[in-house]
C-alpha cells in the first residue's frame, strides 16, 4: 500500500515562499508512478495544482501556479517537493500530496492539460498552507 506523508505548510505572509515535501513508501518502483499535489480551500472543490511523472520527469502545472510553483523528485530519498513562491492569500488552502501509477492513469496530466481527482489513488493527509499578513 503505497503512503504518503505530506509536511512543509505553515503561515507566510503574501510575497513568501514555502516548499512542500512528501515522502512516499510501500511502493517498488519510484519511477512507476505520477505524484502530485492537489489543494483544496474552504468552501471549494479539490483542484490540481502540479504532478511529475517520476520516470521522465514530465510535469503539469495549473495555470494558477505557473511560473510561481515548481514541482522535483528526489529518487534517492523517495520524495516529491512542491516549491511555492510569490504566495498569495488566494493560494490558502491544504495541500494533498497524491500518487498513482503511471499506467494507470487514463490520460496523463502534461497531455491533458488537467488533473482529475478520481485519476489518483492514494492520498496524503494534507498540510495547511495559509497565507496572510
Amino acid at each position: 500500500e503505497v503512503q504518503l506523508v505530506e509536511s512543509g505548510g505553515g503561515l507566510v505572509q503574501p510575497g513568501g515562499s514555502l516548499r512542500l515535501s512528501c515522502k512516499i513508501s510501500g511502493f517498488t518502483f519510484f519511477n512507476d508512478y505520477v505524484i502530485g499535489w492537489f489543494r483544496q480551500a474552504p468552501g471549494k472543490e479539490r483542484e490540481g495544482v502540479s504532478c511529475i511523472g517520476n520516470r521522465d520527469r514530465s510535469t503539469y502545472y495549473a495555470a494558477f501556479g505557473a511560473g510561481r510553483f515548481t514541482i522535483s523528485a528526489d529518487n534517492a530519498k523517495n520524495t516529491v517537493y512542491l516549491s511555492m513562491n510569490s504566495l498569495k492569500p488566494e493560494d490558502t488552502a491544504v495541500y494533498y500530496c497524491v500518487a498513482e501509477r503511471l499506467d494507470a492513469v487514463p490520460l496523463l496530466p502534461w497531455y491533458s492539460a488537467s488533473m482529475s481527482v478520481g485519476d489518483f489513488g492514494s492520498w496524503g493527509q494534507g498540510t495547511q498552507v495559509t497565507v496572510s499578513s
